[in-house]
This record gives structure tokens, sequence and C-alpha cells, in this order.
């Protein structure tokens, strides 16, 4: 959430971090700002608001001259969405302006501090706390910009990824980094410094991520200074290749970035088994697996931490662990479980699934478990992100950048390597035959051809979509390897469309939820041929009989549930475990049309943000 962008070289500063922050508006905002130094001065303009009203705005407010510029997009947290509160936000004295994501827990007795020094504050934001914080420690200490901010950030309580800017001393900028990630761009004789790659991807490939309790010091013309927040100890920067290019973060002709990343799923999943599932020679190859498979073989049990989406997908690695490498597993919010007092030991192993590879309380659950001995493996699709770095070990999914704040091919990808994984535990474990192994690998890899086939039902589902797409209600319901994909499609409704909506266990429907169904409640059934047919068969009866609107998921050339069934979408045959990779496309399809047709902003949802990097 929230969105960092600045500049600092030789070109105009103003179109790229205009440009940079719209490439950031998929983590989600309420309102933006920029701050420019033309030579002379520092000109700010900031608005409540979309990154075109900021660019209407800065028409009239200010000149778009120079080579210096910080630019945010805020998600409130202290203070409501307004012009006065957006960012940047500058010192009492002018000199001094920031940018910053996270919050800063101790800010009000910071505050009256201050206040009591003969600071005055225009916002409610914890952010210009602290700018005038660093501003009374530069005043009081005598010290330049960095050393001021580095004995600010000593003494605040919180999460931060900060830009600092002092205009009287214009060819630098210092950044720093708590909880919240921070990447700098290192060009010829230029640096842009970003929330991720993707505002500065044209103009440099190689990339410097700070770590957590690390600042840098950013100026023209020499090196880039990176040192450690407590102790001024100096860091080696390691400059990593980007791997993404511009083309991946464009629309490419399609209307949102969400239909757009629907349709990459099927090259998404073969990006994300191409060089470990090895078809010809029967083998699963992971670096990560392989190099720790004591680890595995000798767990009691694996813990799954993750949030929304990718708990999900932990879900559905719940029932393939089990099933193909019996291995015991409890699936867990990340959110809930680094507030509990978890049982870990060094026996278990735990993986950490995250799209950004910066959810906050998934970073949190990491680093509990880690205090507890036990082996933490993540998974996730960002090179470099802070779970890739905080890990013991892991795996990425492959997907490419996902934009839409609505997370589709992240949830099949990372399902992808989750299976991957099972099956070669299986086969270390002996749990699984030979011969069922190959059978298994040989499905998996056929699988993206059977999701391309599944997008052919598109205008199928978009017909079905406007039927209900005044809907209030919504039940999914799905058994066995499919309960949480109904879980997913529910998210994905509520998310985009504003529906409410719940997904359910099929047989749980008796247990309440079945008191909702009338002849205005959609109820999408998964319902394929293998997994407890005959139960969801009868399940499907029971709705028909108090006159709901069934909408089912069947396996192709089904006809038991098309007799009772108001809608049928049809998928492809597969094994049970690898059924969710197909279940889930046609519910990301129908969420997508109602949204739509119901004229929701698809990729930026109200109230959402991307990548969670605050509690």
């Amino acid at each position: 959430m929230c969105g960092i962008v600045g500049y600092i070289g030789h070109r105009e500063a103003y179109p790229i971090i205009i440009e940079g922050l719209k490439r950031l508006e998929y983590r989600g905002y309420d309102s933006a700002g920029i701050a420019l130094f033309d030579g002379n001065d520092l000109k700010i303009s900031k608005t409540k608001g979309k990154v075109s009203d900021l660019e209407q705005r800065s028409e009239q407010e200010i000149t778009k001259n120079g080579s210096l510029g910080i630019g945010h997009t805020r998600w409130a947290t202290h203070g409501v969405p307004n012009d006065v509160n957006s960012h940047p936000h500058a010192s009492n004295s002018g000199d001094l302006a920031i940018i910053h994501n996270g919050i800063i827990e101790n800010y009000d007795a910071l505050k009256k501090e201050l206040i009591s020094r003969g600071y005055t504050f225009q916002s409610d934001t914890d952010t210009e706390v602290l700018i005038n914080l660093i501003e009374d420690v530069k005043k009081k200490e005598n010290v330049k910009l960095g050393k001021a901010i580095q004995i600010a950030l000593n003494q605040v309580i919180g999460a931060y990824a900060i830009a600092v800017f002092d205009k009287t001393k214009p060819g630098e900028v210092v950044i720093a980094r708590l909880g919240s990630p921070l990447a700098v761009g290192i060009g010829k004789d230029e640096f842009f410094i970003a929330s991720d790659a993707s505002p500065f991807i044209e103009y440099t490939k190689n990339a410097i991520y700070l770590e957590d309790e690390e600042m840098a010091i950013i100026r023209l013309g020499k090196d880039i200074k990176i040192r450690k927040i407590k102790d001024d100890s100096l860091v080696d920067p390691y400059v990593q290749e980007l791997q993404m290019n511009l083309e991946q973060i464009e629309k490419g002709g399609y209307d949102h970035f969400m239909l757009k990343e629907i349709h990459e799923q099927p090259r998404a999943i073969r990006d994300t088994y191409r060089g470990r599932l090895l078809r010809d020679k029967a083998i699963i190859k992971m670096a990560g697996v392989e190099d720790n498979m004591k680890k595995f073989l000798n767990a009691d049990r694996i813990i799954i931490v993750a949030c929304g989406t990718s708990w999900h997908a932990g879900l559905v690695a719940e029932y393939i662990f089990e099933e193909f490498s019996r291995i015991p597993v409890e699936v867990e919010y990340a959110s809930e479980f680094r507030y509990r007092n978890p049982v870990i030991t060094e026996k278990d192993v735990v993986i950490a699934i995250s799209q950004s590879g910066e959810t906050a309380d998934t970073l949190a659950a990491i680093k509990l478990a880690k205090s507890k001995g036990a082996f933490v493996f993540g998974v996730c699709n960002v090179v470099g992100s802070s779970i890739a770095r905080e890990t013991d070990a892991g795996a990425y999914t492959h997907a490419g950048p996902e934009i839409g704040v609505a997370s589709t091919k992240a949830f099949t990808t990372q399902i992808t390597v989750l299976t991957l994984m099972a099956l070669r535990l299986a086969r270390a474990k002996g749990t699984m035959s030979s011969s069922d192994f190959r059978l298994h690998i040989q499905e998996l890899e056929l699988i993206p051809q059977k999701v391309e086939q599944l997008l052919k039902v598109d205008e199928h589902v978009k017909d079905i979509a406007k039927q209900y797409l005044l809907s209030t209600n919504c039940l999914y319901l799905g058994r066995g390897y499919n309960f949480p994909v109904a879980l997913e499609g529910a998210l994905k409704l509520k998310e985009i469309s504003y529906i409410h909506a719940e997904g359910y266990p099929a047989a749980e429907m008796k247990h309440g939820p079945i008191a909702l169904i009338d002849d205005r409640m959609p109820v999408i059934v998964i319902a394929t041929s293998k997994g407890h047919y005959e139960k969801v068969v009868s399940n499907i009866q029971e709705i028909k009989s108090r006159k709901g609107k069934i909408i089912a998921i069947v396996t192709k050339g089904d006809t038991a549930v098309k007799e009772i069934a108001d809608h049928v979408i049809e998928i492809p045959e597969s094994e049970e475990a690898f059924s969710p990779l197909l279940t889930t496309i046609p519910l990301q399809l129908l969420s997508y049309h109602i949204a739509v047709m119901r004229n929701c902003n698809v990729d930026q949802p109200r109230n959402l943000a991307k990548s969670v990097t605050v509690e």
C-alpha cells in the first residue's frame, strides 16, 4: 500500500515521477502529491483523489522544471484522506520535505514534545511529525541531514519507508526503510527511488533493495552510501539485475490488468514449472527443496502462513501435501499466528506464501517462526523481496508482475509451486509409486493447455454475469480440494464488485447458510466429477428445492448437474488434486465481468491495496 517515487539526475523529474506514480496505482491509494526542486525553491502540489487529479492541479500550482523530485500515493492511516494530509509534507522551516509509507506508532508523544518546543502542525498525519522531528534533531545536534534522520529514526517506533530532501542541499536525497519496501534504480549519473522497480524499469535494469533498518544517502556524482540505522555501520550495496520488462507491466490491449493477468495464466503456470518439471526424465528438480530435503523429510509437520488469496493457496496445499507426501499440515492466517503464542519447534517446517514478498503480517510470522528454531521456506513472486531475503530457503513463482489488486495468476502459480514441492517430497518419502508420480507430472504439464481451452468460456461466463450483476449476496460451495476455491471465488467477487459473498464447504450448507437461500440467491457450486460428486449433487438438489439460482462448475460431459442447474460452466477433466487450477478460472472471469458491468474500478477496488505492508 502507498507508493513512493523519486528521481535525482539529469532528466526532467516531473514526467518520471508522474508516470511512476501511475505505475504504482495498483498498490492502492486515496491521494497523491509531488515535490519538485526547480533550482531555487521547493514546490509542492498534492490532492485527494487520483494521480490524474494531481496532474490537473500541478498544471496550476507548480512549474515542472527541475531534475530532482519526490512523489507519493497515500493510503490513509493517520488522518482522513484530504489535500492537507496528502504527502509530501514539509517541515516548519520549509527546508525539508518527506514522503513516507508506514506508521509511526509513537507519533502522538513525539508530537506533544515538538509542540512544547514551538512546532506547529497543519495535518493530522504521523508523517508531518516525523519530518519536524528530523528538523528538530538537525538543528539541536547541528548535524547533516543523513545523521539527523538516523538519530530521529532511532527515536521512533513503527514502520517506514521514507525519502527526504533538504532544499539547502539540492544534490542529495536520503532514504530509509523498516518494514516497507524501497528500491533504488542505478542509472548513468542518475538515481531512481521507488516502492518497487516498476516506475524505473525503462531507464535501468540495475537496482538496490534496502534491507530493514538501512538508510542510504544518494548524491549526484557519487556512489550510493548505505548504513545501518542503529549502529551507523557501512553496508556493501548489492546491485541486482531486474528481470521484468516494460511490456510486462502494460495492459497489452486488454481493458484491465486483471483480465490480462487472467489470460496470462497458461504462460505463468508453464513458466513456474519450466526447468523444475522434467517429464521425460520423470523427475522434479527444485533447488530450495533438494538442498533442504532432510528438513522436510524429518519434519513433524508443515505450518503454512499467509494472508488473503495466498492463504487460500495454502489451504489447497494442505490437501495436496497430506495426500501426496503424508506430512501433517496446518494453515494459519499470518495476522493471527504472529499474535498467538504458537507451539513451534525445530522439527517444524514453516512455509510462508506471499505474492509481493512484502506482506507485513507474513514477515512478522516468519521472524517469529525463526526465533523458535523452525526452518522457514518462502514462496513468493518478487525477486529480492523481503520474504525472499528473510526465509532460510524458498522457491519463486514466475507469474511476472501482477498489477491488478485482485490476485489471479499469483494464486494459480502458488498452487503450482506447492504442488511441485508435494510431488517431490512424495517421491523422496516413497508415499507415491513411480507410476502414479509419472501420471501426475504428465497431468500437471497439461494444465496450461487446459487453462487455455477453459479461457474460451469467457463469453459464456459474461452472459451469466449479466443476470446476476444486481445481486446483493452470493454463496460459493465446494468440497475437498475445491473448498478453498469456493473461498477464493467469494473473495474475488467481494473484492472487485462489492457484492457480499461467502464460501463454504458444501456439506456445511445445512449448518446455517441454507437459511439464506431463496429465488434471489445465486449459489455457485463446484461440482467436478472427481471428489464427492454424488454428495455435491445432493447439495445442489437441496438448493434447487428452495428455489436457489445455481451456477455450476462441472467436468466436461456432465449430465446429472446439467439437468438441475440454471447455468453450467464446463472445465476439462483432470486429476482431482489439480482441479483447483481449472475451477478457479471461471470464477475469476465471473467476478471480473460482474464488476465491469457494475462500473467498479476493477484494478483498483476501493479501500484495498495490492501489498499490505503495514498492519
